[in-house]
């Protein structure tokens, strides 16, 4: 297993973009007190490193007409790799699955799914996710009010060696 060592200047660069992905290198050194070229290398090896997974563009789904969020926990009749394979892939190609979580407790996943209004996310549980081999049971809680969401992750843990990943060291030394 390959470790990453990261200093607070790379923390701070990964709290920088993860409030604003369009920042320019330049502005992003203003912030972090570092060249254009030092902020450049650094994203460079955080993106090769994998800490940096992607940039995307955050999308809001009410804008976009998709008014439903649904969290649905599914179980599944048998349990065994193939079964298991076979639902975790179908669920891959479902644009409507947002997240797919495989959990402990009652359920065996959860999903976080949206749909435009309650008549589609309807079709799309009787006509698509019910219709999946082995699905024994699947139940739904609808969100009524968005409180909190976020794609921030929290970095305060780095700094504190007894917490933080056995991929990822931090050096005080940057």
């Amino acid at each position: 297993m390959t470790t990453i060592t990261v200093d607070r200047f790379d923390v701070e660069l990964l709290a920088s973009l993860q409030r604003d992905g369009k920042a320019t290198n330049s502005a992003l050194g203003e912030k972090v007190h570092l060249s254009t070229s030092q902020v450049s290398r650094r994203i460079q090896r955080l993106e090769e490193s994998g800490v940096i997974s992607q940039f995307a563009a955050i999308l809001d789904p009410d804008i976009l007409g998709l008014g439903v969020i649904a969290f649905t926990s599914v179980t599944l009749e048998r349990h065994g790799e193939a079964r298991s394979e076979a639902f975790e892939s179908a669920v891959a190609d479902m644009p409507e699955v947002l997240e797919c979580l495989s959990v402990t407790g009652e359920a065996d996943y959860v999903l976080r799914v949206l749909a435009p209004d309650l008549a589609s996310f309807s079709s799309f549980m009787m006509k698509r996710l019910l219709r999946l081999p082995g699905v024994a049971n699947v139940k739904s809680n609808i969100a009524l009010k968005k409180i909190k969401q976020t794609h921030v992750l929290p970095l305060d843990h780095i700094k504190q060696p007894e917490q933080a990943s056995p991929k990822l060291v931090y050096s005080s030394q940057g």
